[in-house]
C-alpha cells in the first residue's frame, strides 16, 4: 500500500461521510440531514454531484472533512468491497464502524507524523509499537472495531505525541507562548512571533496571523475556520493537518513545510506487515 493509507480515496469508498454522518442546517451545511440518510447531492457512483461547487452551495463543512482514509479501509477491508446499496443489510453496523475507523485512522496520522519528528527519535521504537498496534485494530472485525476503547486507545497514544510536541518545540530558544485550549477567536495577531507555541486545541476561528512566524508551533486539535493565515510561516508545523488547513485562509504566500519522508515509510512498513 502506498502512503494514501491515511488519505481518502473517496473512489474506494462507498460514499460513507455522506450518508452516515447526520448534518445540521448551519453556515457549514445547507441542509438538515440525519445520520444514516444520504445526502441528495450523493449520486448512484457514491460520487458527490457537486463536488467541484460545495461552498458555493452550501456545504463548506464536506471541504474541510477529513476521513483519514476510514472510508475506503471500512469499505475495501472491512466489509471486503461490499457497500450498503448493494447489501442493506450491513448498512447500519457499516455506518457505525466508520466513526470507528477514523479515530483510529487520526490517531495513526498523528503518530506517523511523530515519526518524522527528528528531535523525537528517542520515543521512536515506542511510537512504532503503538503504530504497529492501531494499524492491527484497524483490520479487525465489525464487532471488534464497535467493542473497542477509543478513550484507552488515545490515553496510550497521546503522551507520546504530546512528548513527541515538547521535544520538537524545546529547540527553540526564545520564549515560546502557551495557548493551549485558547479562545482567540477574531484575534488580532498579525506577525506575531508564535514560534514554537502550544496552540493545541486553540480556537483560532477567524483570527488574523497575516505574517506570523509560526514554525514548529503545534496545531494538535485547534480550529482554524477562517484563520487568515497569508504570509505565514508553517515551517514545520506540528500535527497541522489537511483539513485544518483548507478551513483556513491561504495563498501563494503562505509557507508551509512538509510531511518527512520516513512518517510516510513508517506507516507502509506497519500497515504491510498487517497484511
Amino acid at each position: 500500500m502506498t502512503d494514501l493509507v491515511l488519505r481518502a480515496d473517496c473512489g474506494r469508498c462507498a460514499g460513507l461521510c455522506c450518508v452516515a454522518p447526520a448534518f445540521a442546517k448551519s453556515s457549514d451545511f445547507a441542509i438538515d440531514k440525519p445520520a444514516g440518510r444520504a445526502c441528495p447531492n450523493l449520486r448512484d457512483d457514491f460520487r458527490c454531484g457537486i463536488h467541484d461547487r460545495l461552498p458555493q452551495q452550501g456545504f463548506p463543512g464536506c471541504v474541510v472533512f477529513d476521513c483519514f482514509g476510514a472510508g475506503q479501509q471500512v469499505t475495501q477491508v472491512t466489509f471486503g468491497g461490499r457497500d450498503w446499496r448493494g447489501t442493506p443489510g450491513i448498512a447500519g453496523t457499516m455506518f457505525a464502524v466508520l466513526p470507528v475507523m477514523r479515530q483510529l485512522h487520526e490517531l495513526l496520522w498523528y503518530v506517523t507524523e511523530a515519526l518524522a519528528i527528528p528531535a523525537a527519535s528517542r520515543l521512536h521504537a515506542r511510537l512504532r509499537a503503538a503504530q504497529e498496534q492501531t494499524v492491527a485494530l484497524t483490520r479487525g472485525t465489525p464487532e471488534e472495531l464497535l467493542a473497542l476503547d477509543l478513550d484507552g486507545c488515545r490515553r496510550t497514544v497521546n503522551p507520546l505525541l504530546q512528548k513527541a510536541s515538547e521535544l520538537a518545540r524545546a529547540g527553540v530558544k526564545t520564549r515560546r507562548a502557551d495557548h493551549r485550549g485558547a479562545h482567540l477567536i477574531g484575534r488580532r495577531m498579525r506577525g506575531a512571533n508564535l514560534r514554537g507555541a502550544s496552540l493545541r486545541g486553540a480556537l483560532l476561528i477567524g483570527a488574523d496571523l497575516r505574517d506570523a512566524d509560526l514554525r514548529t508551533a503545534d496545531f494538535t486539535g485547534a480550529d482554524l475556520r477562517g484563520t487568515d493565515l497569508r504570509g505565514a510561516d508553517l515551517t514545520d508545523a506540528l500535527f497541522l493537518t489537511e483539513s485544518q488547513l483548507k478551513a483556513a485562509v491561504t495563498d501563494g504566500t503562505t509557507r508551509i513545510g512538509r510531511t518527512g519522508q520516513e512518517g510516510r515509510r513508517q506507516v507502509r512498513s506497519a500497515t504491510e506487515a498487517h497484511g
